[in-house]
């Protein structure tokens, strides 16, 4: 029976080329993982001890991953994650020893995008990376699309209080108010959403006026 080929140790790995920042949040593993993430091609490009300087660090470092070795996150840890996920979000992998399902949810919550309980094998290392940076791509392509979505819908309600705006005070109808609103707007060569933002701007001045 042909025995199965093994790769190359110098063929890419997965996570071949990676820059990881590793936080000792109190496993003190972090030579283990380190040394893995070598043999693996990465570059680990700092190693922290405090929570509160993940922020700094990730600002100044800019890695690709960050990676927490933890028996439990910390509140600290997992607040100064949150705030990472929201100003600079990247891939989170956190090897625990706490199973405990509401510590994972508020690790979740806090954007991490793998946590991995009891599993700290040096050769799952690149594979659980892997895993890590595919889910968040997933999850940072969901909440762009969120948030474009709420823009457009932002929009929509702006563009509908200007034509509101224009039906009143010129007597239009809705067809006639949109019609003269994207006449401006080709006109000035801005898009439909500025002119209706000066549309209100200019309401909100007038009435303003009358005020004084």
């Amino acid at each position: 029976m042909q025995k199965p080929i093994k790769p190359s140790p110098d063929q890419p790995g997965p996570a071949q080329g990676l820059r990881v920042l590793l936080i000792d949040d109190g496993a003190h593993r972090v030579q283990l993982i380190s040394q893995e993430l070598a043999r693996q091609g990465c570059e680990v490009v700092g190693v922290i001890e405090q929570g509160a300087l993940i922020h700094d660090c990730v600002l100044r470092l800019k890695p690709d991953v960050v990676i927490v070795d933890s028996e439990s996150p910390t509140r600290d840890t997992l607040e100064n994650l949150a705030t990472l996920s929201v100003q600079m979000p990247r891939p989170v992998v956190v090897f625990s020893e706490d199973g405990d399902q509401a510590t994972m949810r508020r690790a979740l919550q806090a954007g991490v995008s793998a946590y991995v309980v009891a599993g700290l094998q040096p050769e799952r290392l690149a594979s659980v990376l892997q895993v890590a940076c595919l889910r968040f791509e997933q999850d940072l392509a969901l909440r762009q699309e969120l948030t474009q979505a709420q823009a457009q819908l932002s929009g929509r309600k702006i563009i509908e209080r200007a034509k509101g705006i224009l039906m009143a005070e010129l007597s239009l109808d809705e067809d006639a108010a949109y019609k003269r609103m994207r006449r401006l707007a080709m006109d000035r060569g801005a898009p439909l959403l500025d002119v209706a933002e000066r549309i209100i701007d200019a309401q909100a001045l007038l009435r303003c006026t009358k005020l004084g």
